[in-house]
């Protein structure tokens, strides 16, 4: 790699440099286009002259690696070239905040205050990651034509700092128009300073100069900022409170990032066409910051897969989690600090074996994030795509792709499985070149298309094309070869990325599904026996059958939907819950009864319901058997509270 970049140059073999597009203390930022996933991506160019700064980059792109969200940039790679540092971010076609006011002078008081409440969003989502940005100044919120905003540098610009402003106090690092009282005092760069400094550059977009006024020298910034000295406004209309309170000179009186954001919203709602955008995913261009909208709420019809019934399994309870680079797309995720299917704590067990995590397995069943292996972006050319990370199994992961009216059309869908199918109708199998993963084309059936990649863990990704609608819809075998080839490209370089945190507290991941019934309650249905006990991938679905021709069997199943309601079958009272029944629904003779656990907001921001879902089959008469689901239900919704409140 030469001293200077020049377009034309190669990064780490497959970032091929097109022209800079932005230019700063921090270096120059390049467009680029990424030759293994075929998409456009922003490469920064830092460079550092010591081994301290290097591990400190390294340890802010991490941190930027775990934020998924609309209005953050995502951060795809880190590249260590000696002295020359690479970023690997996410391409948005934009303008900053900076070049706006720049081109058109100060900005509407309602157009500030929908940047706001965006970047305001962004900051919540980081904050409770734990991560500070440090640097929310104008050239690094970034706005498309659309208007919407994007946080960008997250993190990474205090990383990059090397020069740093002298004050009476001692050293300060940012730039001082946009600096918290504080930090200029020299306190650490907290999250409340990430609120007055959103709160300084929404000032600067509307009244057109700093809270601090303007001045020739940076240091007249630096000490009006020490002495909490801010500017009243004179064009802010209804956002004339909400600046007054994110620019508090005291922290403690300072509100945090969800309290600023209800501030926002309240004084200046994003206009409709604004929310529509962003909620629909129209122009984030990489899975982990896309979101569902209301018009893409799904129905259990609409996105039927070819079922199976539960065959046994051979579970190796290999607990492996990667702490590798953020490579092809991965992002440094830590395992979850949390107690394992057994009860014991599993965080000490995972951190010593990610140091060996082999690239392409599955690794630890309860980590593995099934959405760090399909990207709305490469499958972008079927049609506009969005991903829906909460729905279904908790080991499988959706993007859906929309026709011209926005309505769904068709999905590729990400399960995985603790073990390997016996395929009857393979089309092709392959060995993947330099890996150890093999790939297996099933034979089309219908508006369904289904490939498998056999991991070297001994475990299984399935990979599901469906078509919608056959009139319209893209071929669902060529989605599915297309999401293969993604699930390819991450395991070629590292496992099967991680979740980023836990789940909640009182969610189903937590739960064993085959601690929820006994011998005594498996008794209910004669024949069943208890050690006839077949276990699903990460233990959140389990069956017990009856021996021989195992014509009877109970299965608990832990699912999520947008929501529960008539829809989906007979009302049926479960433990004092509203529940659904539906008999025959996988096959015949068998009755399923849904009821909803919990119901929380996801990744993208939508309304989501987990389930417990409970199906009986036995060659018995309907009534009969929806009873005994009923009942079944009922005892393990019990168990749930029980082992829910013991935890």
């Amino acid at each position: 790699m030469p001293v200077t970049p020049a377009a034309g140059d190669r990064i780490d073999g497959r970032y091929l440099l097109h022209e800079p597009i932005g230019t700063g203390g921090m270096g120059v930022v390049w467009r680029a286009w990424d030759e293994r996933l075929q998409r456009w991506v922003a490469v920064k160019c830092a460079r550092l002259d010591d081994d301290r700064a290097t591990r400190r980059l390294m340890d802010e792109a991490r941190n930027a690696g775990r934020l998924h969200h609309p209005n953050i940039v995502a951060v795809f790679d880190y590249i260590d070239e000696g002295s020359t540092c690479w970023i690997v971010m996410e391409y948005v076609p934009s303008r900053s905040l900076a070049q706006l006011m720049a081109d058109r002078g100060p900005l509407a008081p309602e157009e500030a205050g929908s940047i706001g409440c965006q970047i305001a969003d962004a900051l919540v989502k980081s904050h409770r990651a734990g991560v500070v940005h440090g640097d929310v100044t104008p050239e690094n919120i970034l706005v498309t034509d659309e208007g919407v905003a994007r946080l960008t540098d997250f993190g990474i610009s205090r990383a990059l700092w090397n020069d740093v402003t002298q004050s009476a106090t001692g050293s300060v690092r940012g730039k001082p128009r946009y600096l918290a009282p504080e930090v200029a005092k020299g306190q650490p760069v907290g999250q409340k300073a990430d609120v007055f400094s959103l709160g300084a550059s929404l000032f600067t977009a509307v009244e057109g100069q700093s809270p601090y006024g303007e001045a020739e020298h940076l240091m007249t910034y630096l000490a009006r900022a020490v002495e909490g000295r801010i500017e009243p406004t004179s064009r802010a209309g209804q956002l004339t409170g909400p600046l007054g309170e994110l620019l508090e000179v005291e922290p403690r009186n300072r509100p945090d990032a969800a309290q600023a954001l209800k501030l926002l919203r309240h004084a200046t709602p994003p206009p409709a066409d604004v929310q529509d955008r962003i909620d629909r995913g129209t122009v984030a261009l990489t899975s982990p910051t896309l979101r569902l909208g209301q018009a893409l709420r799904r129905t259990r019809d609409a996105v039927t897969v070819p079922t199976r019934r539960p065959r046994a399994l051979a579970i190796t309870a290999a607990a492996v989690v990667t702490t590798g680079a953020l490579a092809a797309g991965l992002v440094f995720l830590a395992p979850w600090d949390s107690k394992g299917a057994d009860g014991k704590d599993t965080a000490r067990t995972d951190a010593k074996a990610s140091a060996s995590a082999r690239a392409g397995t599955i690794g630890d069943e309860r980590t593995a994030d099934p959405c760090g292996l399909i990207d709305a972006a490469s499958l972008s050319r079927f049609g506009e795509t969005v991903l829906d990370p909460d729905y279904g199994e908790l080991d499988r992961c959706d993007v859906i792709v929309l026709n011209n009216s926005g309505d769904d059309n068709a999905d590729a869908q990400i399960n995985l499985d603790s073990d390997r199918d016996e395929f009857d109708r393979i089309e092709s199998t392959r060995l993947v070149p330099g890996t150890d993963l093999t790939v297996v084309r099933i034979k089309r059936d219908g508006v369904f298309c289904e490939r498998a990649v056999l991991t070297p863990d001994g475990k299984q990704i399935r990979v599901i094309g469906q078509q919608f609608d056959a009139k319209t819809s893209p071929d669902p075998c060529q989605m599915a070869d297309a999401a293969t080839d993604h699930v390819v490209s991450v395991l070629a370089h590292g496992p099967v990325p991680r979740h980023a945190s836990a789940p909640a507290a009182k969610s189903l991941a937590n739960l064993n599904a085959c601690s929820l019934l006994d011998a005594a309650e498996l008794k209910r249905l004669p024949g069943v026996q208890v050690d006839n006990e077949d276990r699903g991938f990460g233990s959140w679905n389990c069956d017990w059958s009856s021996d021989g021709d195992g014509d009877r069997e109970v299965e608990i199943q832990f699912s999520r939907d947008n929501s529960l309601d008539g829809d989906d079958g007979t009302l049926v009272n479960v433990a004092g819950t509203k529940s659904y029944y539906t008999a025959n629904e996988d096959e015949k003779d068998s009755c399923t009864v849904r009821t909803p656990h919990r119901t929380y907001t996801d990744s993208v921001g939508e309304s989501t319901t987990e389930i417990l879902q409970l199906t009986v089959y036995a060659p018995e008469p309907t009534r009969q058997l929806c009873d005994s689901a009923a009942e079944f239900a009922t005892v393990v919704v019990h168990n749930i509270a029980k082992k829910l409140a013991e935890r």
